[in-house]
């Protein structure tokens, strides 16, 4: 026991002390990144509690109310075109029971009317399914957060210069680091975390739940936020420039929530709601201004 007291305690103690400053103070061992974007305000979507996902509607909708950043998702259609669509299969967004890969792009049936989504229904008058390509000729200097649904060589061809977030994997490893006290002395490559805040998910679980099994969401929401919803976590990745955003945020209290964790950006499905939050409450928006002074100004995306 004497052995292990001498010879183990200090050395750890040490480490801690190390790892705890440099959690603090992480620009004695990492450079600050500078990316091309700095986001406080994104559409999860598009917008698709405000517009039917997805759509150049929805996307326009989003940038007219103060949204710095489009998020969504991509396939890759039969006839080799990037159209943007959450699902693969298009059951639930337009009736027809059929895969995306397995369609020509001008075979594409039009969204539902009404699109019921996980969290919200939005509804419009564009019902097309959108070509990425279209989104980057009408919004050239603004932000895209481009999820890829599948493992598909041709759409994720790297990009060197291209800003990209974490993965699960990497997400799940960035937590053991953080636990470990490694993750100061690690260098990241990711420029993005972009991650659920807890407590929208597992209102969302509760609801659906059966009496029985209620206790279960509860205790799974309350393990989730202890784990992943860390202050400490979150600043130390805005101090090496990586930027946090959290999803998604449909409430006053959730974007409050978000942003007192340390998120330096929100993800939401009413944009307008949003917008309206951060004029109401100046000092998270002169926090950013302040945040983004040292930072490139935005650069213009292809």
């Amino acid at each position: 026991m004497s052995v292990f007291l001498y010879s183990v305690l200090p050395p750890l103690g040490l480490y801690t002390l190390i790892s705890q400053y440099l959690l603090k103070n992480p620009h004695h061992l990492h450079r600050k990144k500078k990316t091309a974007f700095y986001c406080t305000q994104i559409s999860h979507r598009g917008g698709s509690g405000e517009k039917i996902e997805n759509t150049m509607e929805a996307f326009t909708n989003a940038i007219e109310n103060g949204s710095q950043m489009l998020e969504m998702d991509c396939h890759l259609t039969k006839d080799g075109h990037v159209v943007v669509s959450h699902d693969e299969n298009l059951k639930r967004q337009t009736g027809v029971d059929k895969d995306i890969s397995s369609l020509n792009l001008e075979d594409l049936p039009p969204y539902k009317e009404r699109l019921e989504v996980t969290f919200n229904a939005g509804h419009g008058t564009d019902r097309k399914i959108a070509l990425l390509e279209d989104v980057f000729r009408k919004f050239p200097k603004i932000p895209v957060s481009i999820e890829i649904k599948e493992n598909n060589p041709q759409l994720m061809q790297e990009n060197v210069s291209m800003p990209y977030s974490f993965s699960e994997q990497r997400g799940i490893l960035l937590l053991l680091l953080y636990y470990t006290g490694l993750l100061p002395f690690v260098p990241v490559g990711e420029s993005v975390l972009q991650f659920y805040l807890p407590r929208i998910i597992n209102r969302c679980v509760c609801r659906a739940c059966l009496p029985c099994k209620r206790s279960s969401p509860g205790f799974k929401k309350k393990g989730q936020a202890l784990t992943t919803m860390r202050k400490k976590l979150f600043k130390h990745l805005a101090d090496r420039g990586i930027q946090v955003h959290l999803f998604v945020c449909n409430k006053n209290e959730d974007i409050k929530a978000a942003f007192d964790l340390g998120a330096t950006g929100v993800m939401t499905d009413y944009p307008t709601l949003l917008s309206t939050y951060q004029i109401n409450f100046p000092f998270v928006r002169k926090r950013d201004q302040e945040h983004v002074k040292i930072e490139k100004p935005p650069a213009t995306f292809p």
